[in-house]
């Protein structure tokens, strides 16, 4: 297998920020200048026939159409304006159901049938089984993988795969987010200010002790992780807005993009995306903040909401985010624990010097009486990291081994 180099930069960028922002991009970075706010008329009816156009161009004449489904406003979405598009296409809904998580494949299922969709649900029991696969594909160091799953079962019925991607930082879907950074700053708040509530915002990506992780190579310093959030609060746009234009800049440019595209180019599957089409992106973008997020509901994408009512009733229309998802601490006590236990106590990351063995040591015992979801986390970032270095640097493992 071929070796792949991480930089140090690398390194702490992803065990801080669950991305790493020293790759290329596949789309354009955006600015402050972006998500400045537009008069627009007729927004619903922009939005619905820029996705009906986009769902046009990408699928054309195919008869079996995948369609990741996990119950969410942007699926949904996807898939009322997909059947609206093809009345008499096959549309394959996949739904997840990961072991000891929240099920949402029953709602699913009822979505699924409204629209005519054949429906399945794809349980998957341990979650961190087949990540040395996954990682020799996008040959990067990260565990929470899903889309692998996804893509994997999606070529089984057809080379097309339609998702929602892009609904939540384009359209104002990560309402817990906003709602807790609303309330950590106000209109004196300074950059720095801003910058450390955004982080607080994203606690599961980093430790309390985030500075302890690292071995004697990894030099960390949170003033360099603060300057690479910078761009993005120190300019003059609102603070949502401010953290729209992070959102953007951030997962979905750096890891959510790159990751899926990995999936789909090893599975030889055609990504159709329409909310991340040029067009929409460079709409909604500029859209008022007021067509997002709700503040005093606490209600996000209230645009999509709205033109997904047009073909769903509001009961069915789930009031919060949605997405694929498994629980972190079961998952920990089920395999992660016992994995990062085998990987962990004789690391070579470790002994390569970039991670810590007394940071190890001492937060693996205490997470055996007592799991917290954030020390979990980054557990199972150091497993991926240490997955990644036996694939690609001293070669010991295959990308067929399974963590069983």
């Amino acid at each position: 297998m071929e070796e792949y180099k991480l930089s140090l930069t690398s390194i702490k960028n992803i065990l801080t920020f669950r991305y790493d922002s020293t790759k290329e991009t596949l789309l354009p970075k955006l600015t402050w200048k972006d998500f400045v706010e537009h008069d627009v008329t007729n927004p619903a009816d922009f939005v619905e026939k820029s996705i009906i156009s986009s769902i046009k161009k990408s699928v054309g004449n195919s008869k079996k159409i995948s369609l990741a489904l996990s119950a969410g406003v942007d699926s949904t979405l996807m898939l009322a304006l997909l059947r609206k598009t093809f009345p008499d296409v096959t549309i394959n809904a996949i739904s997840f159901k990961f072991a000891e998580s929240v099920d949402e494949s029953t709602q699913a299922e009822k979505i699924a049938q409204l629209f005519d969709a054949s429906h399945k649900v794809v349980f998957v029991e341990n979650y961190l089984k087949e990540l040395p696969r996954a990682i020799s594909i996008i040959k990067a160091p990260f565990w929470d993988l899903h889309w692998y799953h996804v893509v994997k079962e999606a070529k089984s019925a057809s080379n097309f795969l339609v998702s929602g991607d892009g609904g939540d930082e384009l359209f104002g879907g990560y309402t817990f987010r906003y709602e807790k950074f609303l309330s950590l700053v106000n209109s004196k708040s300074s950059i720095l200010e801003k910058i450390k509530a955004y982080l607080q915002c994203h606690e599961r990506d980093w430790v309390p002790d985030q500075e302890k992780v690292f071995g004697e190579k990894t030099s960390f310093s949170w003033d360099e992780i603060y300057s690479i959030l910078k761009p993005y609060f120190d300019n003059p746009l609102p603070a949502l807005a401010q953290v729209f234009l992070a959102d953007f800049n951030g997962k979905l440019l750096y890891n959510w993009l790159p990751l899926n595209t990995a999936f789909h180019q090893y599975f030889g599957i055609v990504p159709v995306t329409p909310i991340l089409s040029s067009e929409m992106i460079s709409y909604a973008t500029h859209l008022p903040y007021d067509l997002k997020y709700n503040k005093q509901d606490n209600v996000g994408k209230i645009l999509l909401r709205k033109i997904l009512s047009k073909y769903l009733s509001e009961n069915l229309i789930p009031p919060t985010k949605q997405g694929f998802s498994v629980d972190t601490i079961n998952l920990w006590k089920s395999h992660g624990s016992k994995l990062c236990d085998y990987y962990l106590s004789n690391s070579r990351i470790v002994k390569e010097g970039w991670i810590s063995q007394d940071w190890i040591t001492s937060h693996y015992t205490k997470l055996e009486s007592e799991p917290d979801i954030r020390y979990v986390n980054k557990f199972l970032g150091l497993l991926a990291l240490e997955i990644w270095y036996r694939l690609f640097v001293t070669k010991e493992m295959k990308s067929a081994d399974t963590l069983d």
